[in-house]
């Protein structure tokens, strides 16, 4: 079934996941860490990260429409679709995304548990690691029932609304806090850096719009049946509205850290010291402020969850087609297929039992470390595939100012790790370990 494309509401549907995907508890905590930190004047940090990953997933689905195939179908594979020369590729790609979907499911399942604590203890507040662990569980299921019996369509659903609660409460939330209008266009329009504050703008820009999920959008355009050159504009305009809901997301989550006096806490345990922040800030209208945050990050937290738990098995079942050699590529993205239910399964319960062995924090720092390996070697290989017309076609080829752009990805990276060694995220000067739940005071 492929949507009506006149329709302008089908039409925005993928790029609408992908905003809902890339956005979990650790971002949103991103954001207003550096909103407390920095201030108003990093705004436009925001934009330019979701900036780059709009670069990143247009170039994306550039190649797809040329090709057909989708990117990594076309990077672990040869030009003639031999599969046999690039097996190294292959490997190493199954064992990062492997570990990757172990780290990334057991801090979402983690942070849906405490979101979910915060918002009724079902064992009683003192119950906090089983109220974790039940909750994470239940909604681990949840989602594989949404991915198995709904199929896309449902999905797309349940997510537009997930996403559709997440906007209007973060919205709400930044706007009833009143920041100063001029502030607001100074820090959208001036790039400037406070004193000691580099660090936080990577990162910041950084963590806008997810990391691997950027690949998802390639199989969703696929299950919307966009193919060729006439489905591009509307690929660019389905991104543009998705990467414009993600920056509305972290610009309000950045002004909201500006306006609190103080937030504390990582993760998951952040956005509820905010929404009880919101609580005492907002006066009359506080404690609906508190609660429509809870559901707004429960939302947030969920769609993040249900958005990997549907996508990223279509990535291993990518990779492992091309074990057999060219087939039909439609049958690569087969919710019904082995492999696709195969890593569905071991995505939604095997990573349970890193509830039971590590904390939020050590989880989530872990995997925003190893998935932000990814996406300056996206960008490496979007340049490559997409700047040689033999590959690609002449109308969909990089132009130079996209080609600019990909260069200055991979280079802010690597500026950006640079700096995080030398910052020794890991350590403080006495040599053992920082508590990544961090006291932040709003400067003043």
């Amino acid at each position: 079934m492929v949507h009506n494309s006149k329709n302008p509401l089908t039409m925005l549907g993928p790029g609408i996941l992908v905003a809902a995907t890339g956005v979990g508890a650790g971002d949103l905590a991103t954001s207003a860490f550096t909103g407390s930190a920095l201030g108003l004047t990093i705004l436009w940090a925001v934009l330019l990260g979701a900036f780059f990953k709009f670069v990143l997933s247009e170039g994306l689905a550039r190649w797809q429409l040329a090709t057909g195939s989708t990117l990594l179908e076309g990077f672990l594979a040869d030009r003639e679709g031999s599969t046999r020369g690039r097996s190294s590729a292959r490997i190493g790609f199954l064992a990062y995304l492997i570990v990757w979907s172990f780290l990334v499911s057991a801090a979402l399942t983690s942070a849906i548990g405490v979101t979910c604590h915060a918002i009724y203890p079902l064992f009683g507040p003192e119950a906090v690691q089983t109220n974790k662990i039940v909750y994470g569980i239940l909604h681990s299921i949840l989602a594989v029932v949404l991915v198995r019996l709904g199929g896309y369509w449902l999905f797309e659903k349940v997510m537009s609304a997930c996403v559709g609660l997440m906007f209007v409460i973060v919205v709400f939330s930044a706007c009833a806090l009143r920041p100063n209008i001029e502030d607001l266009a100074t820090g959208l329009l001036v790039p400037r850096i406070p004193e000691g504050g580099i660090s936080w703008t990577i990162a910041l820009i950084g963590g806008v719009g997810g990391t691997v999920t950027v690949l998802s959008y390639g199989y969703w355009i696929r299950e919307e049946g966009r193919e060729g050159k006439a489905a591009l504009n509307t690929c660019r305009l389905d991104l543009a509205s998705g990467y414009i809901v993600t920056a509305v997301f972290g610009l309000g989550m950045v002004i909201i850290g500006h306006s609190l006096e103080t937030i504390e806490g990582g993760g998951a345990k952040l956005i509820v010291n905010i929404a009880q922040q919101l609580e005492s800030t907002l006066g009359s209208v506080g404690p609906m402020a508190k609660w429509l945050f809870l559901i707004g990050a429960w939302g947030a937290v969920f769609s993040s969850l249900l958005g990997v738990w549907q996508s990223v098995p279509y990535m291993f079942a990518d990779v492992w087609a091309l074990h057999r050699g060219p087939d039909d590529q439609a049958s690569r993205v087969n919710t019904r297929s082995l492999p696709y239910r195969g890593y569905l399964y071991g995505l939604a319960f095997v990573p349970l039992l890193g509830l039971l062995a590590f904390d939020f924090q050590t989880m989530q720092k872990t995997y925003a470390v190893v998935g932000a390996l990814f996406v300056p070697l996206l960008a490496i290989v979007l340049w490559f595939l997409n700047s040689h017309s033999t590959r690609i076609g002449k109308d969909f080829k990089n132009s130079w100012m996209t080609s600019f752009v990909l260069v200055a990805i991979v280079l802010f990276f690597a500026l950006a790790g640079v700096l995080q060694v030398q910052r020794k995220v890991f350590s403080n000067n006495t040599g053992q370990p920082t508590k990544i739940s961090t006291v932040v005071t709003k400067r003043r």
